[in-house]
């Protein structure tokens, strides 16, 4: 699919050879506060998780693709998550693993290929992004895809016994 190619990376539909790489994701707690998750997950979790991610977007109201870079890299997920076909709007939320892939344009160019793809494919009218007042490189990686900042939820999320603010930001597709 073009939509989901780029330069230097593309996006593509889990495999159940990502479990190890999944696996690790989910249970590395430096990145727990980003989703909200509170306990570690099993590798039978992941598996379910993965016999059943072929499900359309339209059913399960989410994606999950893998951020692959053009040699076969597993470095990251993308996900579009609460789907809203009614409105045409739905959440995307994105992780580069390794704190040294970071910073590369990684996370640019799958975040613009997932725009290109919700446009493309879903018709989306708007992408929007939960993000903790004090991820910076996130809010940098949003606001120069042309996400605007559109209000702050106060002590939203309660992080190693400190409440946090979270961003709210939206990108709005032109048509």
């Amino acid at each position: 699919m073009l939509t989901l190619k780029g330069e230097h990376i593309y996006l593509r539909a889990l495999e159940p050879e990502d479990l190890d790489f999944i696996y690790i994701i989910e249970n590395d707690e430096r990145i727990w506060e980003m989703s909200t998750t509170q306990t570690p997950y099993s590798r039978f979790l992941i598996k379910q998780y993965l016999e059943n991610a072929h499900q359309d977007i339209y059913d399960a109201k989410q994606l999950r693709l893998l951020i692959s870079t053009n040699d076969g890299a597993s470095i990251g997920l993308i996900d579009l998550f609460d789907f809203n076909p009614t409105h045409n709007r739905a959440g995307v939320g994105i992780i580069i693993a390794e704190p040294e892939q970071r910073g590369k344009g990684y996370g640019k160019e799958a975040l613009r290929l997932i725009k290109k793809y919700g446009d493309t494919h879903l018709r989306l009218h708007q992408l929007y992004a939960n993000i903790a007042d004090d991820n910076l490189a996130s809010i940098g990686l949003f606001e120069g895809e042309g996400f605007r900042k559109v209000g702050i939820k106060k002590e939203w999320n309660l992080v190693n016994g400190i409440y946090k603010n979270e961003l709210l930001y939206q990108y709005i597709y032109v048509h």
